[in-house]
């Protein structure tokens, strides 16, 4: 995969380079491409931002080093495999970043981010650069940050982590919290590793039992629970026709029952 990031801090992307990003690029699994956006500057200052038309607070990103930006990043990065990127802008206004986009974006060949700085950058780059790629708006929470660089970070690695070879052991990431599958959106449990007992504090009997059935079925219980505990709406959201009698059984003790197709608390009101 050929990821490219143009920004005027590259060195906010240092962290690339490091952990299994930066493994996965040292084997060749990732390629990664920083471009300082004020290179395609002419003035003196090197002005990426100018004030916004029809006034207001802060600055906007000027299209004309966006623009010239992205069409020496198109020329330079295209290939009979991937003639144009899908680029990614990282802004509080876009769509949610999910696991399910994760995997999305793993299966692209090149991705092409965007990360503004100020309150955005001019809408007129968006909307003409979709009339040559695939644009779409993300955000990683409902919050506002001082620029998009650390969302790109986190997408990058969540999508490298997806990519084979990435990961030292390939099943990794299948039991990861949102994890597609016939319960996804599920959050994972608790985990425990060596020694048995630390501090006084033991690991629960059935992680050391060796029965693995009875392990995957605390493990699916513990995700329910942490689940309704941490994010209930999650809950909500669970296809009834993926859970079993045993997931029933957990869901009802935890207070939540299948009602009009769907799980609902014991206690939420019945409609009419």
């Amino acid at each position: 995969m050929r990821i490219d990031v143009v920004t005027i801090f590259p060195e906010y992307l240092a962290p690339l380079d490091v952990s299994l990003v930066g493994k996965a690029c040292a084997k060749g699994l990732i390629d990664v491409h920083l471009h300082q956006l004020r290179d395609w500057t002419y003035d003196v200052h090197k002005t990426v931002d100018d004030t916004p038309y029809g006034g207001g607070p802060g600055m906007v990103m000027k299209p004309e080093p966006w623009g010239l930006a992205l069409d020496a990043v198109l020329e330079r990065g295209a290939s009979a495999a991937a003639p144009v990127p899908r680029m990614i802008v990282p802004t509080p206004s876009g769509r949610p970043f999910t696991q399910d986009l994760a995997v999305e974006l793993a299966d692209e060949p090149w991705l092409l981010f965007a990360p503004a700085r100020y309150e955005g950058i001019d809408r007129r780059v968006l909307d003409e650069a979709a009339t040559r790629m695939r644009v779409d708006e993300v955000s990683i929470g409902d919050y506002v940050l001082a620029g998009g660089e650390v969302a790109v970070l986190v997408m990058v690695e969540a999508v490298a982590r997806l990519l084979p070879g990435v990961l030292g052991n390939a099943e990794s990431h299948r039991d990861d919290s949102f994890a597609p599958g016939a319960m996804a959106n599920l959050l994972e449990g608790p985990v425990y590793t060596k020694p048995a007992q630390w501090r006084g504090r033991e690991v629960p009997p059935i992680t050391v039992s060796g029965n693995h059935g009875a392990i995957a079925r605390w493990r699916r219980d513990e995700a329910l629970r942490r689940t309704a505990a941490h994010r209930p709406d999650l809950i909500a959201r669970i296809d009834p026709a993926a859970v079993d009698k045993k997931d029933r059984a957990t869901l009802a003790e935890l207070g939540w029952i299948e009602r009009d197709g769907r799980f609902q608390p014991t206690d939420a009101p019945v409609a009419d």
